[in-house]
C-alpha cells in the first residue's frame, strides 16, 4: 500500500513512535544509501538530532521518513555545533528489503538528490547520493577529516560574511599564526584543546597530518587535516592561535598547552560560525594538497 502523508509541513515533527522500525541488528539490510550534505550552520541547533531543536538530523530523518513510510536513522561521520557550517559532510541510511520494495524506482540511488531537496530548506542540500557497501559505515569507515576555519581580519565585515566568518577588529600578527600552525602538525595529546562533553575518548591523542593559512587581503584561512578532532578541538586550536597573534598570550604557553597534554584551566574558544566541515576522509584520499590560486599567499605547515 503506498504511504501518503497528509498535512506535512517543513519544520514539524513526525509522530515517529509509529513508524521507528526494530532495531537494526536486528533487521535484515537490503541497501545502504550514502549522501553527501552540505548546510549553512547559521540555520540549525547542530547536526545530532534533539528532542527540543531544529538539528540537520531531524531535518533529514522527516524528509527521508514521508519517501520511505516509517523514520530511517541516519548516521554521520561526526557532528557539529550549532552554527557550525558543512560543504561536505557524510551520512549514510539503511534500508530493508519491504522498504526498497515499497519505494519502487526510488531503490535508484541518484534519484534521491532531486527527491530530498525538493523537500528540504534551502540552507541544507543534498549534493550527491549513491549505493554504499555493505561494510560501509559514514562514521566508523572514516580515515579522517578536513577543516576550515575562516577570519576575517579588518575593521569592516562584508555582510555576506554575517555568520560565516570569525570578525577581528584588531590587527593580527600573521606571522605568528603561520609558525604556530607548524606546530600543531604531527602527532599529540590534544587534551589541552578538547572541550569537556561530559564523556572523554579514551585516547585524546590525535594526528594532524597538515595545517595551510592561506592569506588573501582581510582573508585568513586555517586548514585542518587530521585522523579525528576531539570535541570543539579546532576552534580551541584557532582560538588559542588568535590569542597569540593579538599579543594577549605569549607562544610559549600556546606550545605548553600543546606538549602538556592536559586540561587547560581558561581555554580560548573561536565561535562556532567561522568552522567549515570541508570533507570526511575514507581509505586514502586526502594525502596530497592544492595549488595556490593566484592572489593568494600560502603556508604549509611542515
Amino acid at each position: 500500500m503506498a504511504f501518503e502523508w497528509k498535512g506535512y509541513h517543513h519544520g514539524e515533527s513526525l509522530p515517529f513512535k509509529k513508524f521507528c522500525r526494530a532495531d537494526s541488528q536486528k533487521t535484515k539490510i537490503s541497501m545502504k544509501i550514502r549522501l553527501l550534505v552540505a548546510y549553512d550552520g547559521t540555520a540549525f541547533r547542530g547536526f545530532q538530532s534533539q528532542t527540543h531543536g531544529k538539528t540537520v538530523q531531524d531535518t533529514l530523518e522527516e524528509v527521508i521518513a514521508v519517501i520511505v513510510g516509517e523514520r530511517v536513522i541516519l548516521h554521520a561521520s561526526g557532528r557539529t555545533d550549532a552554527g557550525v557550517h558543512a560543504l561536505g559532510q557524510t551520512v549514510h541510511f539503511e534500508l530493508t528489503p519491504e522498504q526498497v520494495t515499497r519505494i519502487g524506482r526510488m531503490g535508484e540511488a541518484d534519484r534521491w538528490v532531486a527527491a530530498l531537496n525538493s523537500s528540504l530548506p534551502p540552507e541544507l542540500r543534498v549534493m550527491k547520493a549513491s549505493r554504499a557497501p555493505r561494510d560501509f559505515h559514514a562514521r566508523f569507515s572514516t580515515s579522517g577529516k578536513i577543516y576550515r576555519y575562516e577570519i576575517w581580519n579588518d575593521p569592516v565585515l562584508p555582510p555576506h560574511l554575517v555568520n560565516r566568518s570569525w570578525h577581528l577588529f584588531s590587527t593580527l600578527n600573521r606571522v605568528m599564526i603561520r609558525d604556530l600552525a607548524k606546530s600543531v602538525e604531527g602527532t599529540h595529546d590534544f587534551r589541552g584543546f578538547c572541550a569537556d562533553s561530559g564523556s572523554l575518548p579514551e585516547s585524546t591523542v590525535r594526528t594532524i597530518s597538515r595545517v595551510i593559512v592561506k592569506e588573501r587581503g582581510p582573508s585568513i584561512s586555517i586548514t585542518l587535516e587530521g585522523d579525528g578532532f576531539l570535541y570543539r578541538m579546532v576552534r580551541m586550536i584557532v582560538g588559542g592561535m588568535v590569542r597569540v597573534a593579538q599579543e594577549k598570550e605569549e607562544s610559549r604557553v600556546f606550545l605548553k598547552r600543546l606538549a602538556d597534554g592536559k586540561p587547560w584551566p581558561t581555554p580560548a574558544m573561536a565561535p562556532a560560525h567561522g568552522l567549515y566541515l570541508i570533507k570526511a576522509l575514507y581509505g586514502n584520499q586526502g594525502k596530497k594538497g592544492k595549488r595556490t590560486a593566484p592572489g593568494n599567499t600560502e603556508t604549509r605547515a611542515t
